[in-house]
């Protein structure tokens, strides 16, 4: 099995259009996509950062993203069962770290 690597990191922020003009001006991130619910999606060529706008949930870090060979075998070595999210940019689960931090699982990977 290839080794996972992050694809993305998700920022829950309160201005997006603020905020990736930031990381845009700041450190040459290049606009990938926008999707209908107005996350905004950035990479470096490698990473991806998605800014994402969601007031009921705590701003900052939301989560992180991984590409994996296989989603169920990480999933069964994690001990856990995943939720699915089958809206975003692409199709992921969703599993939780030790300490309840959300960890996206995805085969497809993420727009970079």
């Amino acid at each position: 099995m290839t080794r996972p690597r992050i694809r993305h990191i998700a920022l829950n922020v309160q201005n997006r259009d603020e905020v990736a003009e930031y990381y845009k001006k700041l450190f040459g991130l290049e606009e990938t996509y926008r999707g209908p619910n107005g996350t905004v999606y950035l990479s470096d060529g490698h990473v991806g950062v998605a800014l994402i706008s969601r007031p009921e949930m705590p701003w900052g870090i939301n989560h992180f993203g991984f590409v994996v060979d296989d989603v169920d075998a990480i999933v069964e070595a994690a001990n856990t069962t995943a939720e699915s999210n089958v809206f975003g940019a692409v199709a992921e689960s969703w599993i939780r770290d030790p300490e309840g931090n959300r960890v996206d699982v995805s085969r497809h990977g993420w727009p970079i």
